[in-house]
């Protein structure tokens, strides 16, 4: 294999990688780190044999998981002692509700920034309660700040002066120009409290946001690990209601190629039509984990544009930072 199947296989199926040779390792290592999914593959080969020098790097990318794990636990309870006096449900998104949840999902995964979702109506009392707390913006310029604020989802990033850990706060989980517009209210209103006064989304609400996130938003980049958190959630929760639910938020094509895909790169499944150009996005990688096929990956920056804005706000948007670059 010359992609990132063979990746995907060893995620699906750990018993393929027994027999692997010396280049066949190094191609699966080498892309597991470029997909940011080293920390999961550890966890899936944990115990099978392999050659010694591949059993110390994935017991330190396990261990790498297990620190990741840890800070991104402390970073959310830091955020939930800040918004402690903010009066609205504080909602973790992504990797950090899955590790807070105890979900498969977060078993090695890699987790950057905390990304938490609240009220659009307390966005200006939690904003305060982070910048008190330590929190500072990480794009001063005006034209960014006023961008944010107007058309995106969530508030511009903040950082954190003291711990270098960034924080994205989230009123819904589509920029609110985007031309599918889900029920942020209903997916805070369905959210579950994990007990210590944080809540994380309805195993249902996680698989639309992922499924958003993958294919209503962005250009793929790390798509293959998004995909890997809707195969781990599937797996543990099932589908019950999840078109309807997928439906409310009008994300229901989206929840129902990403399942698709999940059969087809992580099953026996096969893709089909259009839903073959997204398989060949998503695992454009060589035996040395850099990324191939520029041309598709070209196609899939510019649709994540196009679904962004409208076209003649996207001319004005890029026109704008082009000239100020």
């Amino acid at each position: 294999m010359t992609d990132a199947r063979i990746l995907a296989r060893a995620l699906a199926d750990p018993a393929s990688v027994v027999g692997l040779d010396a280049d066949g390792w190094t191609a699966l290592l080498a892309m597991a780190r470029a997909e940011q999914l080293i920390g999961t593959l550890s966890i899936r080969l944990d115990g099978l044999p392999m050659p010694g020098a591949v059993k110390r790097i994935l017991a330190d990318a396990r261990a790498a998981a297990e620190h990741g794990r840890r800070a991104a636990l402390w970073e959310a309870e830091i955020a939930r002692r800040a918004l402690a006096s903010v009066d609205c449900p504080v909602v973790l998104l992504k990797g950090t509700a899955f590790v807070a949840a105890g979900l498969s999902a977060g078993q090695g995964r890699s987790i950057g920034d905390l990304d938490i979702l609240v009220p659009r109506r307390a966005l200006d009392a939690v904003e305060a309660a982070l910048l008190a707390a330590g929190w500072e913006w990480v794009k001063p310029d005006p034209y960014d700040d006023a961008y944010y604020r107007r058309w995106m989802h969530e508030l511009p990033p903040l950082i954190h002066r003291e711990r270098d850990r960034m924080i994205d706060v989230h009123h819904t989980i589509l920029p609110l120009t985007a031309r599918i517009t889900p029920d942020a209210d209903a997916l805070i209103a369905d959210s579950v409290p994990l007990g210590n006064g944080l809540r994380t989304l309805s195993s249902n609400g996680m698989i639309v946001h992922a499924a958003a996130h993958l294919f209503a938003d962005g250009d793929l980049a790390g798509g293959l690990r998004n995909l890997w958190d809707i195969r781990c959630l599937v797996e543990e929760f099932g589908t019950e209601c999840l078109d309807a639910d997928a439906r409310r938020h009008d994300l229901h094509r989206e929840v129902a190629r990403s399942l698709r895909l999940v059969e087809a790169l992580f099953g026996d499944g096969e893709a089909h039509g259009i839903d073959r150009l997204y398989l060949r996005r998503l695992i454009a990688r060589d035996d040395w984990g850099r990324p191939t096929r520029p041309v598709t990956r070209l196609v899939f920056y510019i649709r994540s544009h196009w679904l962004r804005m409208p076209p003649a706000m996207l001319a004005r948007h890029l026109w704008t930072k082009w000239r100020k670059a």
